[in-house]
C-alpha cells in the first residue's frame, strides 16, 4: 500500500511516496515566495500554492508511476485562501499566518471584551495570526468579496480546503477538525463552524468548508486535475503542526514536540479540551476514529529564523557558519539576544516587543553573539516548555524536536539544558508528512511502524548554572517588552 503525503509548507511543498513499512519511495519539492507588500502584511498567491502541488505530483509520477492507494495532505496553517466557486480561482492573495494586517482590528476587539468568550469556544486568545480576523478583513476589503457571497459563490478556507478542491475538480469543498480548530470560528466543543464568533469578527459561516474528522475520506482526486489518475481516495488532512505530533507517534500526554522553523510549534496532548492560563492555545490535535485529541500548543513567532537574520548581520555564509561560530566560545559572556523581531508569541504575546542585545561589554564579540543567538533559539522553547508544565500542573517527560535546525546537535543539547529534560530529535526531515501518511494508513486499517531514526540529548548543566540563565533570559525579555 502507498500513500502521497503532500506537505505543503509555508517556503517550499514536498512530496513523498510512502509505503506502508515506512520507506519513501519518491519525493520531491517546490519553492515558494512570500511578499511584503506593506510593513506587518505577509502573503501568497494561491495559485502558486497549487501549482506548487501540481509540480511535486508531477515529479512522484514521473519517478515512480501513478500507482497511489490514498493522498495525504499536511499543510501550513492560518493562511487563508479565498476564491470564487465557479471559476475556482482565487479573488485575493492569501494573507499567510505571518499577516498582522489585522493588527488593530485584534486589539479593538479585545478592549471591546471579547477575548473571554472567544477563548471559551475556540481555546485561542484573539489575535491576527488567526483566520477569523482575515476572513473579515477580506470581506470588507476585497469588492468581490460581499457579492460573491451574497451570489452563494464566495468559498474561504485554510491551504488544505483550498488543495482538496483543487484535487476534486471543485466537487469537495471541506477540512479537517485540526485545522478547523485553528480558525478561531470553530467552537471545538460542538465541533462545528460558529455564527456567534463570526459575528464577533465580522466573518460569515456560509462560506466556510464542512468540517469533518482528520481521517475522513475527503474525496477522490479529479481528472486532469494533476498527473495522477481520477479516483484516488484523499484520506487524510491535518495541519503540519498536528501531523508532526502524530508523526512522533505522540498519542498520550506527557511528552511535548517542538517543530524548529522559520518560527516553532510545541504541541502536548492533554486527556480533555483545556484552556490555557499561561500564555498557550487550546487546540484539536486531531480527530480520527478513537475520537477527538485535545492538546494545549505555544507558537513562536521568530525562531530558527533568529540564526539566520544574525548571520545576515555579522556577514556569515549562512546558519551552519553561525553555528560554528558559536561553538568556538564556551558560553555567551553575559550577553542575550531576544529576537523579537516581528514582536513575541507565546507564551508572551506582545506585538510591541522588539529585539534586543543586552549585556555587551568590550570584550563581546561576534562569536558570543552567535552562541547567545542559539541560546535564544532554546530559551523561547523552553518559555513555551515552562508554561504547558504550568497549565498540566505536572512535568513533562521530554521534547521530541523536528524541522530543520533540529538536526544542528549544539542547540539540541543547549535545549535539554535549558528545559533539563531529554530531548529526541528525529532524523527524518519531512515528519508531518509522515504523520499524514500514518493517519491515511490507519483510516485504511494498516499501521505505520514507529519511527526509529532518532538522536537522544540528555541534560548536563547544573541546576544553579541552569536557573541562572533562565533567570538572565526572563530580565531580557521583560526588556523587549518595555
Amino acid at each position: 500500500m502507498r500513500v502521497l503525503a503532500i506537505d505543503q509548507g509555508t517556503t517550499n511543498t514536498k512530496a513523498l511516496l510512502i509505503d506502508a513499512s515506512g520507506n519513501v519511495l519518491a519525493r520531491a519539492s517546490a519553492p515558494l515566495t512570500t511578499s511584503y507588500p506593506h510593513p506587518g502584511w505577509a502573503e501568497q498567491s494561491a495559485g502558486d500554492i497549487w501549482a506548487s502541488v501540481q509540480t511535486v505530483i508531477a515529479a512522484v509520477v514521473t519517478q515512480n508511476g501513478p500507482e497511489i492507494d490514498a493522498i495525504a495532505i499536511a499543510n501550513q496553517r492560518e493562511t487563508l485562501v479565498a476564491w470564487d466557486s465557479e471559476t475556482s480561482q482565487p479573488i485575493c492573495t492569501a494573507p499567510i499566518w505571518q499577516c498582522r494586517r489585522t493588527a488593530e482590528a485584534s486589539a479593538r476587539l479585545i478592549v471591546e471584551g471579547h477575548d473571554p468568550f472567544v477563548v471559551s469556544r475556540t481555546g485561542l486568545g484573539i489575535n491576527p495570526l488567526f483566520p477569523a480576523g482575515k476572513a473579515a478583513w477580506v470581506l470588507e476589503h476585497v469588492p468581490a468579496a460581499r457579492e460573491l457571497l451574497a451570489q452563494g459563490r464566495l468559498r474561504m478556507g485554510t491551504v488544505d480546503s483550498w488543495l482538496l478542491w483543487n484535487l476534486t475538480g471543485g466537487a469537495a469543498f471541506a477540512t479537517d477538525h485540526s485545522n478547523a480548530s485553528r480558525t478561531q470560528l470553530f467552537d471545538t466543543e460542538t465541533l462545528t463552524f460558529s455564527p456567534d464568533l463570526a459575528r464577533i469578527f465580522g466573518a460569515d459561516v456560509a462560506c466556510l468548508p464542512t468540517p469533518l474528522p482528520s481521517d475522513s475520506l475527503f474525496g477522490t482526486t479529479a481528472p486532469g486535475a494533476t498527473a495522477l489518475p481520477a479516483g484516488i481516495p484523499i484520506h487524510a488532512m491535518m495541519g503540519d503542526s498536528h501531523a508532526a505530533l502524530y508523526g512522533h507517534g505522540i498519542r498520550k500526554p506527557g511528552a511535548v514536540k517542538a517543530t524548529y522553523g522559520t518560527g516553532s510549534s510545541l504541541m502536548t496532548l492533554t486527556p480533555t479540551r483545556t484552556a490555557s492560563g499561561h500564555g498557550l492555545s487550546g487546540t484539536i490535535a486531531w480527530t480520527d476514529r478513537h475520537g477527538t485529541a485535545y492538546a494545549l500548543e505555544g507558537n513562536i513567532t521568530v525562531s530558527a529564523q533568529a540564526a539566520a537574520f544574525m548571520a545576515r548581520l555579522l556577514g556569515l555564509k549562512d546558519a551552519a557558519a553561525l553555528s560554528a561560530l558559536a561553538q568556538t566560545v564556551p558560553d555567551a559572556q553575559g550577553v542575550t539576544f531576544v529576537p523579537a523581531l516581528a514582536g513575541l508569541g507565546a507564551p508572551h504575546w506582545n506585538d510591541a516587543a522588539r529585539g534586543i542585545l543586552a549585556g555587551m561589554t568590550h570584550a563581546t564579540t561576534p562569536a558570543h553573539l552567535a552562541r547567545a543567538t542559539f541560546e535564544a533559539i532554546a530559551h523561547q522553547i523552553a518559555d513555551v516548555f515552562d508554561a504547558m508544565q504550568a497549565d498540566i500542573g505536572q512535568p513533562l517527560s521530554g521534547l521530541s524536536a523536528d524541522g530543520g535546525a533540529s538536526g544542528n546537535t549544539f542547540l539540541m543539547q543547549l535545549q535539554a539544558d535549558l528545559i533539563d529534560r531529554p530531548v529526541h530529535a528525529s532524523r527524518v526531515e519531512e515528519i508531518g508528512a509522515f504523520g499524514t501518511a500514518g493517519m491515511a494508513l490507519s483510516a485504511l486499517g494498516v499501521t505505520l511502524p514507529p519511527i526509529l531514526e532518532v538522536a537522544s540529548f540528555r541534560p548536563t548543566l547544573d541546576q544553579a548554572s541552569r536557573i541562572a540563565a533562565r533567570d538572565q533570559w526572563v530580565r531580557a525579555i521583560q526588556q523587549a517588552m518595555t
